[in-house]
């Protein structure tokens, strides 16, 4: 376990250490920097870089795509889970086909179709993409936690009066907000991860979110690769994911082990 703590936390220290490296020793190998520099940072928020803008738009996509697909994956995953129809297992086979389709196979189509439309350079055109990957992750997940959970409750609230959107919504919702929570912060990350599609659809700084804004980072010259610069992005934009989970690690160790154990 150390060392596969070591292996995945590795890379994320360098990135740290090289961000408060000068430029001047942006290649030496030592562990520690010496002396810090945050001349990396500075550089991050200059005006050239729009990296301020860059961050909101990150936090305008992830959020709306978490948020459409956590309404549309709560509700689908209880209708696949608690109501009999014919069907169902086929329709939880073909989401689950849907989410194997690797981005780069339908980024031609996909470019295509958002240029028809104009929207080219806008968040619609990195949000709908999204949800289309989020949402067999949020079904799948969500639909685990609904099934673990008796029926008897459901049928209490209704012998008491409830109607079945009141006993969702006031009984099993409640109930599964563990597993709710949890699959919320893993589509907001993979939201707030994502590059491929984005790289492709937003060629302008004004809605580009910093995935793409780091890969575009430029130097003093064009010969220039700004290697302490993106470091110094890169720790930017992970830090509020680690301190993300940081705060709701219970909820998360909650719902991930919800339902292995009596």
């Amino acid at each position: 376990m150390v060392l596969l703590v070591v292996f995945c936390l590795a890379p994320f220290y360098w990135m740290l250490v090289s961000s408060l490296k000068s430029p001047s020793a942006i290649f030496n190998n030592d562990l520690l920097p010496s002396p810090i520099s945050l001349e990396n940072f500075a550089a991050v928020f200059s005006g050239r870089n729009q990296f301020a803008q860059a961050l909101l738009n990150s936090l305008i996509v992830a959020g709306t795509t978490t948020l459409l697909a956590m309404i549309v994956g709560v509700t689908a995953a209880y209708a696949l889970t608690r109501l009999k129809f014919r069907g169902r297992t086929f329709i939880l086979a073909l989401i689950l086909a849907a989410s194997m389709f690797p981005g780069v196979a339908i980024l031609t189509p996909l470019y295509e179709l958002f240029a028809n439309l104009g929207w080219i350079n806008t968040y619609q055109a990195m949000i709908l993409p999204d949800i289309s990957f989020a949402l067999p992750l949020a079904i799948w997940t969500l639909t685990s936690f609904f099934r673990q959970m008796p029926w008897e409750l459901e049928q209490a609230a209704k012998v008491d009066g409830a109607s079945p959107l009141q006993a969702f919504r006031m009984i099993i919702l409640p109930l599964a907000a563990p597993g709710v929570f949890t699959t919320t912060i893993l589509v907001f990350i993979a939201a707030w991860n994502e590059y491929l599609i984005a790289s492709n659809v937003s060629i302008d700084a004004s809605t580009a979110p910093v995935t793409v804004a780091i890969a575009k980072f430029t130097g003093s010259s064009q010969f220039e690769q700004p290697f302490g610069t993106q470091m110094a992005a890169g720790v930017i934009a992970t830090i509020p994911l680690v301190i993300m989970v940081l705060l709701f690690q219970r909820r998360i160790v909650e719902g991930l082990t919800s339902g292995g154990l009596k």
